[in-house]
């Protein structure tokens, strides 16, 4: 390990020494754009102030990214041959960056952008100074814009002009969220902000023409005292033009829809090709929908009816339209939906009145009113599919091989019920020369049935607060034989799944049942060292014991998660998953209640099994921050409890908490970190759990090449029991608040993530910094080991 650090430092030195002489080639008078710093207005208030980062988009010219602080992709470019055109050539100039050379005129253009930017947020006395040093180093020029934003103008009067009087009633009761107010900076964006949200309020309640170039702002700054009198005019619509060219202006109109067409099974392509398709095709009507299809549709009508809140007659409203566009793309049997409007002819053309919330009975106005004819064309995806999944995991003493195929029918009873069937199978090796049976495997099938609605005994009509309904019914089998014991794990389950029209999905799961059925259980690897004893004793782990054995689980769960990366898929996200379960309540209270139950080796039964229960809850929260184009920190914590009470001394095995692996303590392989500090707790055998977990993450991930990108990372955390056993386990592996900062396991690392624009490949290693089991004064690793280090595979970012 010295001997590859060493390799490296030189690998390093050598790099940064050889980045050094990106200036030798420059032409003689020009400069290598070495830095470009813009410095804030600090005399501004925070809150007011105009930051970097957003000025930053508006300088012309930025330096060359850098590869850890050297400019190895200028030198990268540098090395390739001008006069030669070969592979090895052309792939040095499509890796490395040609120099950004300093230009004078692209410096000027950057101070006016900078000055107009700040003139638009309205600090229209800002000024922008540049200072360009190009003596501190040979031929490199460093660029520093200085920004002073000045008094800002202040709104002060807001007045509305409305050329189409009969905006003015819909308009005016919304004013309470308008974005303008007295005393507000007058900035240009949030006008801009405001015409938004006006137009898709408009759009809300039947406009379907009206567009923010229908309202336009004047703003009087000839006062003084730095105060704007703002008016909003509210436009009519543009009709047309005369024979004179003049503009023709008519009163915005009411639009209802007419009749909807649904084609569910449209290809564009049999339409441009083959000129009799459209005669072949046949129309179903159904509650209102307008089925278009060639010989029988693949999806039922109803099931278009559940899913599309459209109906004629109602009025136009843009907000349903992406609801519907949300939920037909829900179904999963869609790769592309289109919803289009056609205006019918002007002699359909009605008159209604409205009278708003603040008008006067006596000077209604008038509208006209237009119908549309929607047009919803839905293009269905591969009906069938196939899937793979790779996951693995090396140490020094042990390594294992995770695969699963799948296969999926999208549309199976014609109704978008998407069927699922996964095998899985497992590896699993252990290098250590006292393993009783080094090898271990497993083996499962998954099948799983998603209806895109609820099921339930009752009628459940359309709720406008759930968005995307469905239900899973699931049934799963897994055999595992392991060294020290074969278990049979069956379960089945049915969830509701369902989300808002923002960023948060639901899902609850009120059947959950689970049997765990254990045969050759050896306890020799649930051996510890017995507290009660003074030598070295070894007592089997009572608790770890009573959760291994046969048992009956059926609870129930909730799972709430929010994600806004949807919202921007290039910037800043936040990601939030919480879960809730409890086990064995129902169960206990009914024997209880209807029956007289009596105890089977100090455990109450159904079927003759002793049954959990528990409950168990754990929090994930993650932030994305981007640095760049591609750079990202990502930071992450977790916590999780669950606790073992009335009929259960312990929480089931694969319902406890551990560390390690792929998505968590990655220097670790999956329990193998843990339980607290217990000293040298590892068996030929991980079993580390516990009923407590704390982890932390952080992630800096940056590009490399193409579909290549690198990560650095940073991960803490451990396991603990929440109950003190003196019998059965050390006081080491409690938690308790006034150490568990001293228990903590620390790993950093280095991955490779392959983005494959379907999925992405990871690759992670995995170095121990802090070790709590290890002996005192011996848990701060100093000389790395390769036993120190973990390997692991896996595919999709870890959070």
């Amino acid at each position: 390990m010295r001997k590859i650090c060493r390799i490296v430092a030189a690998v390093m030195l050598g790099l940064a020494g050889s980045a050094c002489s990106v200036t030798r080639q420059l032409p003689e008078g020009s400069y290598f754009l070495q830095k470009v710093r813009i410095e804030e207005d600090r005399s501004i208030p925070r809150r007011e102030r105009i930051t970097a980062p957003e000025l930053e988009k508006y300088v012309r010219q930025t330096p060359n990214k850098r590869l850890l602080g050297t400019n190895f992709y200028v030198w990268l470019y540098g090395q390739a041959n001008p006069g030669k055109e070969n592979g090895w050539n052309n792939w040095k100039r499509r890796v490395g960056e040609a120099p950004v050379l300093f230009d004078l005129s692209q410096t000027e253009r950057s101070v006016q952008n900078l000055k107009v930017y700040m003139d638009s947020k309205g600090f229209f006395s800002s000024r922008v100074l540049c200072e360009v040093d190009t003596v501190s180093r040979r031929q490199r020029a460093k660029v520093t814009f200085r920004t002073f934003q000045g008094e800002p103008y202040r709104i002060d009067t807001v007045v509305y002009e409305f050329r189409d009087a009969f905006l003015g009633q819909i308009i005016l009761p919304d004013t309470a969220r308008t974005l303008l107010h007295r005393g507000d900076i007058f900035d240009v964006s949030v006008l801009d902000d405001e015409r938004e949200r006006i137009t898709a309020y408009l759009r809300d309640r039947s406009y379907y023409n009206f567009s923010v170039n229908n309202i336009v702002f004047r703003a009087d700054t000839l006062s003084g005292d730095r105060r704007v009198k703002l008016r909003m005019i509210v436009r009519r619509n543009l009709a047309g033009y005369d024979e004179r060219g003049r503009a023709r202006m008519d009163d915005n109109t009411v639009y209802r829809i007419d009749r909807i067409n649904v084609f569910p099974d449209f290809d564009p392509t049999a339409i441009r090709n083959d000129t009799t398709f459209l005669a072949r095709l046949d129309t179903l009507h159904y509650r209102g929908l307008d089925v278009i299809y060639e010989k029988r549709p693949n999806i039922r009508p109803s099931v278009l009816r559940q899913t599309i809140p459209l109906y004629p007659n109602y009025i136009y409203n843009a907000s349903q339209v992406s609801r519907t566009y949300s939920e037909l793309m829900a179904l999963g049997y869609f790769k592309s939906a289109k919803i289009s409007f056609e205006e019918q002819a002007a002699d359909t053309l009605g008159v209604i009145s409205y009278v708003g919330p603040q008008a006067d009975s006596s000077a209604t106005n008038y509208a006209r009113e237009g119908y549309l004819t929607c047009n919803i064309l839905c293009t269905p995806t591969l009906r069938q599919s196939f899937k793979v999944d790779l996951e693995g995991s090396t140490t020094s003493s042990f390594y294992g091989l995770k695969a699963t195929v799948g296969y999926q029918n999208r549309n199976i009873f014609r109704g978008a019920e998407a069927f699922d069937i996964s095998f899985t199978t497992g590896y699993e090796f252990m290098k250590a020369p006292d393993a009783k049976k080094k090898r271990a495997t497993e083996f499962g099938v998954t099948t799983a049935l998603t209806f895109p609605r609820f099921l339930l005994p009752w009628h459940v009509g359309r709720l406008r607060s759930v968005n995307q309904p469905r239900t899973k019914v699931e049934l799963s089998v897994n055999f595992q034989d392991r060294p020290y014991y074969r278990r049979t794990l069956s379960s089945a389950g049915i969830t509701y799944l369902w989300s808002n029209n923002r960023y948060s999905s639901f899902s609850l799961r009120p059947i959950d049942i689970n049997v765990v059925d254990v045969t050759n259980l050896d306890v020799s690897f649930l051996m510890v060292d017995n507290p009660d004893s003074e030598g070295e004793e070894l007592t089997p782990n009572r608790y770890l014991l009573e959760s291994f054995n046969t048992q009956f689980i059926g609870g129930l769960s909730f799972g709430y998660s929010y994600n806004n990366q949807r919202k921007n898929l290039s910037g800043n996200a936040t990601s939030i998953r919480f879960n809730l379960e409890t086990a064995g309540n129902l169960i206990d209270g009914v024997e209880h209640l209807f029956f007289a139950p009596s105890r089977s080796e100090g455990h109450y039964t159904i079927f003759g099994i002793p049954y959990a229960q528990y409950f168990r809850t754990d929090l994930s929260v993650s932030r994305k921050i981007m640095l760049g184009e591609v750079t990202a920190l990502v930071g992450h914590i977790y916590g999780g409890v669950a606790m073992a009470y009335g009929n259960s001394s312990s929480v089931p095995f694969d319902r406890q908490f551990y560390c390690g692996g792929s998505n968590g303590m990655r220097g670790w392989a999956p329990r193998t970190l843990g339980q607290g500090s217990v000293p040298d707790p590892h068996s030929s055998f991980p079993v580390q759990t516990g009923d407590v977990k704390l982890e932390a993450n952080l992630e800096l991930r940056f590009p490399i090449w193409g579909i290549v990108h690198g990560a650095t990372f940073f991960d803490l955390g451990n396991v603990w029991y929440i109950r003190q056993n003196p019998t059965e386990y050390s006081d080491d592996a409690v938690f308790r608040f006034d150490r568990f900062y001293n228990q903590l396991g620390f790993n950093t690392g280095l991955g490779l993530r392959f983005d494959i624009k379907f999925a992405v490949l990871r690759l992670d290693w995995g170095i121990q910094l802090h070790n709590p089991n290890n002996p005192a004064g011996e848990r701060w690793i100093h000389n790395f080991k390769w036993k120190n280090t973990a390997l692991n595979f896996g595919v999709g970012y870890p959070f």
